[in-house]
């Protein structure tokens, strides 16, 4: 990254100043890209991980103090967004398998496959959004947020057997929209 001082096109920008955004983007696309690519689980990840960088790089300016480094500061934010999606990676793959737990004990394989195809190709968060939202908040406080029932009984202040009765079911919808989704996937002529 050129050692520019950006200091007054990211105040600029920090108003909403679309040509402030343009140079400082411009200035640090190379470097963003570079270090991204080094730290990215999967290169196909990239083009994402920058998106959601510049949108953070928006949402912290108010963080930036400028008589530090922003190429520091910047490396740093970068470092940070590439935790935060593997994270998420993380967190998809840990809700995965507990489907993946629940699927097996119903000892039905053709829908412990289906669950497989679907949860290599992540589709989990669109099947997460149509959950009502009393079972979608313990299913992202419990996967998420790693937290335990209790303390999602104790954030939402609901009683400890609803969080249990609301995970339940929760776990019992996605299971059923995964089995939906791989029926009609097979009916459409994909093959998993």
């Amino acid at each position: 990254m050129k050692d520019l001082d950006l200091t007054l096109w990211l105040i600029r920008m920090s108003q909403g100043d679309e040509q402030a955004f343009q140079v400082v983007y411009e200035s640090t696309h190379d470097h963003a890209y570079r270090l991204i690519s080094y730290l990215a689980p999967r290169k196909e990840d990239i083009g994402e991980i920058m998106s959601e960088l510049y949108f953070e790089l928006f949402r912290s300016l108010n963080k930036y103090d400028p008589e530090q480094s922003f190429a520091s500061w910047f490396s740093g934010l970068i470092v940070r967004q590439v935790r935060n999606w593997k994270r998420k990676e993380w967190r998809l793959f840990r809700i995965t398998e507990k489907l993946m737990q629940s699927t097996t004990k119903s000892s039905d394989p053709a829908a412990e496959l289906r669950l497989t195809a679907l949860s290599d190709r992540l589709d989990l968060l669109p099947i997460l959004q149509t959950l009502p939202l009393k079972f979608k908040e313990v299913i992202v406080l419990r996967y998420y947020q790693d937290c335990s029932l209790e303390d999602i009984a104790k954030l939402l202040k609901i009683p400890l057997g609803t969080v249990k009765s609301r995970h339940h079911h929760a776990l019992k919808h996605l299971r059923h929209r995964f089995d939906q989704q791989g029926l009609r996937e097979e009916g459409d002529g994909f093959v998993y």
